[in-house]
């Protein structure tokens, strides 16, 4: 997995163009001052949140993660977020984003459903801190507005959830078209299912075509580079989200049959399901430690059927409860935050003491 950010050179010039000064950011962000001059900038997790909690704070303008996340220029795209254009539907766009994040950022897009409901979230998979509130800003504006450019026609969510406190509530119930409810267990813009199934007026076979094999060369690249066990574990981390993948469909994800990957395994010394035991109890301690998932939301993410199979598995891996290990990491990390009890995902209705 990449450890650092790749932050877009276009980033600076849109920052200049909102009036900030970068000088002043940079002290601000106690980030090195020629930052921006490099030809490749790479921070680690720690510094971008520090960047985007240097933007809020130079700016003082409450919307600048809107603004930073509505980009109109299709010559300002990322080249996966013009890729998520070409694609054919809604969803298709976001696990097209979600996939090539791979080559540029530790981070994940994660589609979460039950039911007619589907909540969209990002996972900082190297954070030890909360994200800050202006970067969660901008990736839920720029995840709707790829949407409404590629569905070509209003697109309005069911409804927003954030973590803080309540702040700015009709500014960004103007921007995003419904209902806000802060002090939530997770960031997440939740859309009707059928909305994710949205076709893409920008749809175009041809150019996707075109720059689609780019970016599956720099993956399959990257990937060339681990050993099988890893190709396999990497591949079935973003495929585990509330699904349990076979090997099918990995060896699809590898381009490879599944006799030759299941043979190459073989050599390896492994089999199918210990990397996807491997996988899954990565995953578990990475959630217990670094997010505020709920229990059972864990096991559904990890592609157990219930909690209870959840519970006996990670007890068979480190001899305890997911609960109790949780807590014993905390404290060692001087923080004793108890989080043993579990509740569903997320309710049709936002109890209202969530709303702010």
């Amino acid at each position: 997995m990449i450890s650092r950010f790749r932050i877009s050179s276009l980033l600076p010039r849109r920052l200049q163009e909102l009036g900030l000064s970068l000088p002043a950011l940079l002290r601000q962000a106690n980030l090195p001052a020629g930052l921006f001059d490099q030809e490749r900038i790479l921070v680690t997790t720690e510094e971008l949140f520090a960047l985007y909690h240097g933007i809020a704070a130079v700016s003082g303008d409450p919307a600048i993660g809107l603004k930073l996340g509505s980009e109109q220029r299709l010559e300002r795209y990322s080249p996966a977020a013009i890729v998520a254009l070409y694609t054919r539907s809604f969803r298709d766009a976001i696990q097209r984003l979600g996939r090539y994040k791979q080559l540029t950022c530790p981070e994940e897009i994660r589609i979460i459903c039950q039911g007619e409901r589907c909540a969209v979230r990002f996972q900082w998979l190297l954070a030890s801190e909360s994200e800050p509130a202006l970067l969660i800003d901008v990736c839920f504006a720029w995840i709707l507005a790829i949407g409404r450019r590629g569905t070509g026609g209003p697109l309005t969510p069911v409804r927003l959830e954030l973590v803080r406190p309540p702040a700015h509530r009709e500014m960004l119930e103007a921007h995003f078209g419904c209902r806000v409810y802060f002090q939530a267990e997770h960031n997440a813009l939740i859309f009707r299912k059928s909305d994710l199934d949205r076709p893409f007026v920008t749809h175009n076979a041809e150019l996707l075509g075109m720059l689609t094999p780019q970016l599956e060369a720099e993956l399959t690249d990257r990937r060339s580079r681990l050993t099988i066990r890893d190709q396999v574990k990497q591949t079935l981390k973003p495929l585990l989200a509330g699904q349990r993948p076979t090997i099918q469909e990995v060896a699809r994800e590898l381009s490879l049959s599944a006799r030759t990957l299941q043979r190459r395994l073989a050599e390896a010394g492994v089999t199918f399901q210990l990397v996807l035991e491997e996988a899954r109890r990565e995953l578990a301690r990475h959630y217990l430690l670094q997010s505020s998932l709920e229990l059972n939301e864990t096991a559904y993410l990890l592609g157990y059927e219930n909690a209870n199979s959840f519970f006996r598995a990670f007890h068979h891996w480190e001899g305890t409860s997911p609960g109790q290990w949780r807590d014993v990491q905390r404290r060692a990390n001087g923080n004793s935050l108890s989080l043993e009890g579990y509740a569903p995902d997320f309710a049709p209705v936002p109890p209202l003491a969530s709303s702010g």
